[in-house]
């Protein structure tokens, strides 16, 4: 009550009398009237005064009004009277009716801080809020929409607070979900406000709206909607996407797991023709890229990030993107942010980058996209927003990416310019810009080159050979050289925008080119007018804008020190050392050394990765320089204050530790180039194990096709068995003609035995078989052990002997068989001859079944000797395969042998190694012993070297006691 009396003792801001009496009025008749048309009319009443006298229906009747929502819920109408009438007093959002100057003044003051109070009296009772969300479940439209304008009116006053009351109330937003299945444009519009503001910093809330199916449901409305030409709708489902994406790695993974980043690929869909477009339009795509973005923000987990950019290329959306980037006519800002966009779908990922480095302008004839976008960073035409995404966009593309720096790097080495002139090449146009008159493009360059070679040492030492022709007649300079004396010329040259501005993108380029290339440093240091520049810059005293120019040379000239090898004499690093002492002194060296980690413009770069300034005059320092800056800085520090001794002493220990370096990578090279020889030799091994697969395969069809003629073989047995039973009705026939019946049977006893014999013969095959199959799968195992392949070797070969002799038994056999047969058909050509003569008459059947059972016979032993013809090939075959498994064996025992000698011999190499190293070891901490007990300098070289002879002596004369 303290609040309201203080709101209502304000000066002439409130209503006139008779106003106030009538809401007084209103609200006793909504509290005390018993018939509902009377409370519904004092609450119509209420309403239509709400928006002109806001304080007085506050104070006065949201008591009331909450009332009638707790107790009249069965008519709607009063129920959306009541909503309508609260949220005109909450909401902050309405339109004020034409007023006197004076009063729009005075009620100015009072808008803001008093939706925020009303929401404060109203969630004071949590269940206010629970209510609320109740009535928004009704499906009547007067009580539904104003149900969602006051929850979300309430969001924006107190968001936290309300926030918490929903997100503990049962099912509270799962409720709210289902506005978006509305099919009432209206309601489901509003819905999304809602769930903008619900959504709004706060994670618990975010996951649970995800896990309700919002991402389904948004994009459909999305695509209901036009996508990127829908109206403000799409944007309103964009911006809750936003809120339920950024920051959340949670909502990010399902995001793309549930592959709704293939939906978004439509979206970016333009045509040829691009003039024209809507604000609405733009709006929509500045806030799709930005959803792009959100998910491969360098901010996030690195493997996440690492998915969504693989998922971007497989979906087509990068292509998608590039498409848009080397279109015509596309609006500066959406250009602008596409290529913000790609830089960062690129960004560190090799796959994506090796696409964006094969993509290319139309133009006549094609260049390619990163020489397209280089051009527009270094014309100072160009809008600066948009200078700056290309940079961006240069350093994502080389980040991580070792290939295509050295393809930037071999634009501009002697052997791969093209003489011709015809085309320009990435490194002209970083050459071109590094030395113009104009300071962005010069500071622009300068990064951009200082990118092509971060952690790259190999790069950094080709530059060095890149000569550049600076006027006609006089000799080529270096590339560092032409660096060194534009930035030794300063103020001379007359540049367009900041002065500084040059310099400190040379010194930042310098510092990178420098930092762990000894190399780099000793072609630095050649030059005899580069120190005394550096020395005379740190030590002057200057304004505060060359402070940071004097930061830069001291960061120059500390690397300078720190990654001497000292094979120059007059600028060895004790040296150096001795220069900065006498002309600056060590504490001034690095107090001007903190001026660059101190500078405001240092710590807004340090922040991110995109280079985003305020105006080209603020573009002082890159992202990936200033980790540099905070690597070195402490090094060199340490360094400059280092004696002479310690030096040596370091220098020492470094020598040492090369050498054993380099040994180990002999080694690591020997044991690699074996791990190759292995690999292959297994890839050999592997493909004679497919061909002894392809082998067993052949037995195997082989082993159905006997299967297959053996059940040839019974079916015509079956049928033989019939043919007998038909035999045998005709006996009375044959003993009619003459013909005895003891001369049948013994033919049929012949028969038998015939079969018999065959069956037995069979038998045999399938024994060989089994032998065959056995034989294949010692094959298999044929590479564990030598004593394995030789004991299979052995067992091959007997049975390759047994199979021969067994050969040779089946085909006497078969001789014999052949020889029984034809004694068959002699004594079959008698039996006929015997039933032609007694019979002339009657004996036409007999002949014609005699002939048909003789015509049986025959084919029958043809297909007989057709079979077995076919198993003595199939034998013949088996031994040719089993001679060349043999031989394979053979082959894989060398193989074998000679991979046992080559590991023998790298272990053997490897205990030699492990020697070596015990003994440098030994000798490094007896130096390390007599340099402390003795506290004496350390021994020369030729001590060290007849030393180490001696060693090696004693340890000759050992092995030879050995």
């Amino acid at each position: 009550m303290n609040f309201l009396r203080g709101v209502m003792g304000g000066p002439s801001a409130g209503p006139q009398p008779s106003g106030a009496d009538t809401i007084q009025k209103l609200c006793d008749r909504v509290a005390s009237s018993t018939l509902l048309d009377d409370r519904r009319d004092a609450v119509r009443a209420l309403k239509s005064l709400s928006k002109k006298y806001r304080l007085e229906v506050g104070i006065q009747a949201m008591e009331h009004l909450i009332h009638v929502l707790q107790t009249d819920r069965s008519d709607s109408e009063i129920i959306g009277y009541a909503l309508d009438t609260l949220y005109n007093v909450i909401s902050n959002d309405l339109e004020e009716e034409e007023q006197d100057d004076s009063e729009e003044e005075n009620l100015a003051k009072q808008v803001d801080d008093l939706g925020s109070q009303f929401t404060e009296i109203f969630i004071k009772q949590q269940e206010n809020v629970t209510l609320l969300l109740t009535l928004v479940e009704e499906f009547d439209f007067h009580v539904r929409w104003p149900g969602v304008k006051l929850l979300t009116s309430l969001l924006k006053q107190q968001g936290p607070q309300v926030q918490q009351i929903i997100l503990v109330s049962p099912m509270g937003v799962s409720r709210l979900m289902d506005l978006l299945a509305d099919s009432r444009e209206v309601i489901r519009n509003d819905g999304v406000l809602l769930l903008q503001q619900l959504t709004k910093s706060n994670a618990a809330i975010q996951k649970i709206v995800a896990f309700e199916n919002a991402f389904e449901r948004l994009l459909d409305i999305i695509t209901e909607e036009g996508n990127s030409d829908g109206g403000i709708v799409v944007e309103d489902c964009l911006l809750l996407l936003q809120n339920l994406l950024k920051n959340n790695n949670s909502n990010q993974n399902f995001f793309k797991e549930g592959s709704y980043i293939q939906r978004m690929k439509p979206w970016f869909e333009v045509g040829d023709d691009n003039c024209g477009w809507s604000a609405q339009k733009v709006t929509n795509l500045h806030l799709m890229l930005q959803l792009v973005r959100v998910l491969v923000s360098p901010t996030n987990p690195p493997g996440a990030t690492s998915s969504c950019q693989k998922a971007m290329f497989h979906c087509g959306l990068l292509q998608q993107l590039c498409t848009i980037l080397m279109a015509t006519g596309v609006p500066a800002d959406i250009l602008t942010e596409t290529i913000n966009t790609v830089s960062e779908v690129i960004r560190g990922c090799q796959t994506n980058q090796d696409y964006f480095a094969s993509v290319n302008a139309p133009s006549n004839p094609p260049r390619p996209a990163i020489v397209v976008l280089l051009m527009s960073m270094v014309n100072e035409r160009q809008p600066f927003v948009l200078r700056c995404a290309v940079l961006y966009c240069f350093q994502c593309f080389l980040y991580k990416n070792q290939k295509g720096q050295g393809e930037i790097v071999s634009t501009l080495l002697p052997s791969t310019i093209d003489a011709t002139g015809n085309s320009v090449s990435a490194g002209q146009l970083l050459c071109g810009g590094l030395f113009s008159t104009d300071s962005l493009s010069n500071w622009c360059a300068a990064v951009a080159l200082a990118h092509a070679l971060q952690e790259n040492a190999t790069l950094k030492e080709q530059l060095l050979r890149v000569q550049l022709a600076t006027s006609i007649g006089n000799p080529p300079v270096s590339l560092l050289q032409q660096c060194t004396n534009i930035l030794s010329q300063g103020d001379k040259i007359d540049r367009r925008g900041s002065k500084v501005q040059t310099r400190v993108g040379l010194l930042m380029l310098l510092c990178t080119w420098l930092s762990n290339c000894s190399i780099a440093v000793t072609h630095f240091l050649h030059n005899p007018a580069n120190v005394p520049f550096l020395t005379g810059q740190i030590a002057e005293n200057l304004g505060e804008e060359e402070q940071l120019v004097q930061g830069l040379c001291a960061l120059l000239l500390g690397i300078s020190i720190y990654y001497n090898d000292n094979s120059l004499e007059n600028y060895r690093k004790e040296k150096l050392k001795q220069l900065i002492e006498k002309r600056i002194g060590r504490e001034n060296f690095i107090e001007k050394l903190g001026f660059i980690s101190k500078h405001e413009l240092y710590s807004r770069a340090a922040q991110k990765p995109q280079p985003s300034f305020s105006s080209p005059d603020h573009m002082m320092f890159d992202h990936e320089f200033t980790k540099l800056v905070k690597e070195l800085e402490g090094v060199i520090s340490k360094a400059i204050y280092k004696s002479s001794e310690e030096d040596k002493k370091e220098e020492e220990v470094k020598k040492t530790l090369e050498q054993h370096d380099n040994i180990v990578t002999h080694y690591k090279k020997v044991i690699r180039e074996q791990d190759q020889e292995l690999e292959e030799l297994k890839q050999r091994i592997n493909t004679l194990t497919s061909q002894n697969e392809q082998l067993q395969a052949t037995v195997t069809q082989q082993v159905s096709q006997i299967q297959q003629h053996k059940d040839q073989y019974n079916l015509l047995k079956v049928q033989l068995g019939k043919d007998s039973q038909h035999h045998n009705s005709h006996s009375d026939t044959f003993q009619m003609n003459g013909i005895q019946t003891e001369e049948v049977s013994k033919l049929k006893e012949e028969l038998e035995e015939w079969k018999n014999k065959h069956e037995l013969l069979q038998g045999q095959l399938r024994e060989k078989d089994s032998v065959i199959e056995k034989l294949n799968s010692s094959q298999l195992e044929m590479g564990t052990a030598e004593q394995s392949s030789q004991t299979i070797r052995s067992a091959g070969l007997e049975h390759n002997s047994e199979l021969q002799k067994e050969l040779e038994m089946l085909r006497s056999q078969i001789q014999l068989q052949a020889g029984e047969i034809s004694k068959l058909q002699m004594e079959n050509q008698k039996l006929q001859n015997a039933t032609v003569d007694p019979v002339l008459g009657d004996s036409g059947a007999t002949a014609a079944t005699s002939s048909e059972l003789e015509a049986r016979l025959e084919q029958e032993i043809k297909e007989l000797k057709s079979e077995v013809k076919a198993l003595s090939e199939e034998k013949e075959s088996l031994k040719q395969h089993l001679d060349s498994s043999s031989s394979t064996v053979a082959i894989l025992q060398d193989e074998k042998s000679k991979l046992q000698r080559e590991v023998a011999e790298s272990k053997k190499e490897q205990d030699d190694l492990l020697v070596l190293l015990a003994d440098q070891d030994q000798k490094i901490s007896a130096l390390k012993i007599k340099l402390k007990d003795l506290g004496v300098p350390v021994e020369d070289e030729d001590d060290i070297e007849s030393g180490d002879q001696g060693d090696e002596d004693e340890e000759g004369d050992e092995d030879e006691q050995d």
